[in-house]
């Protein structure tokens, strides 16, 4: 399991309470508005869509919120932006690798706020193609682990294509082919079982492993990259242990 994944859900749990909810709620809205926007408004035949509104909605995006971004991405009313996804690659201290996905309506800001902040925090800025061969596009879901056995998890979706079953703090990763993401989330309800986000992200294929002063260099970067508007996700193959993790806070 990677560091990022369980700094990243221990991060999520905080900026729902914290100054930066304001900012986790754009990106949220911003990927439901980018959704209705690719596939149609209406969530039933759109499962990007669907699982962007159960994202939002999970880490308590006010209702009117999602509603507006769903009716601005389909055209339904006015004032949508046509958002371009482009990605960024570089690397971070201790040679981590970096991959910055950004959703923005002006590249050349995008590109200015990546830039700044890798060369503000000791990182650098890689050539297209020399950091994303270490990742690999894969469906993840993420099911809150309460109560729940790892073996729950594993046997509801085994048959949809699911790779394997991660525990990560307290959730559960399930991970599976991008093309199996629908399938997988489905099996999950089908069995009754809770989710707290289903989407494609970038996993790495090898990490390295980070003590307490390399992962506060590392941390600090991400957390610069996504100060940024324009930033929607990072991804970092880098990991830590639990004893770590609680050392950096």
């Amino acid at each position: 399991m990677s560091g990022h994944s369980k700094w990243a859900t221990t991060k999520h749990k905080k900026a729902v309470v914290d100054a930066k909810r304001s900012k986790l709620f754009a990106k949220l809205v911003k990927d439901v508005e980018v959704a209705a926007r690719t596939g149609g408004g209406d969530p039933a035949g759109n499962p990007t869509l669907y699982d962007a509104i159960q994202k939002a909605k999970k880490s308590s995006v006010p209702g009117d919120n999602i509603d507006r971004a769903v009716k601005r991405g389909s055209g339904a009313e006015a004032g949508g932006v046509d958002y371009q996804t482009i990605m960024y690659e570089g690397y971070a201290p201790n040679g981590v690798a970096v991959l910055v996905e950004c959703l923005t309506d002006n590249r050349n800001r995008a590109a200015s706020d990546v830039r700044v902040a890798f060369t503000r925090n000791g990182g650098t800025m890689a050539d297209p193609g020399s950091v994303s061969y270490l990742f690999t596009r894969k469906g993840v879901v993420t099911v809150p682990a309460e109560g729940l056995a790892e073996d729950d998890v594993l046997l509801a979706v085994l048959d949809a294509g699911a790779e394997e079953v991660n525990a990560a703090g307290e959730v559960y990763e399930v991970v599976c082919e991008a093309t199996d993401l629908v399938a997988v989330r489905t099996a999950l309800q089908d069995a009754g079982l809770d989710y707290d986000s289903a989407d494609a992200q970038f996993v790495p294929s090898m990490q390295v492993e980070l003590d307490a002063e390399g992962a506060e260099k590392v941390l600090r970067l991400v957390d610069a990259l996504e100060d940024s508007d324009d930033v929607q996700n990072v991804y970092a193959n880098f990991d830590v242990s639990d004893e770590v993790l609680a050392q950096v806070g």
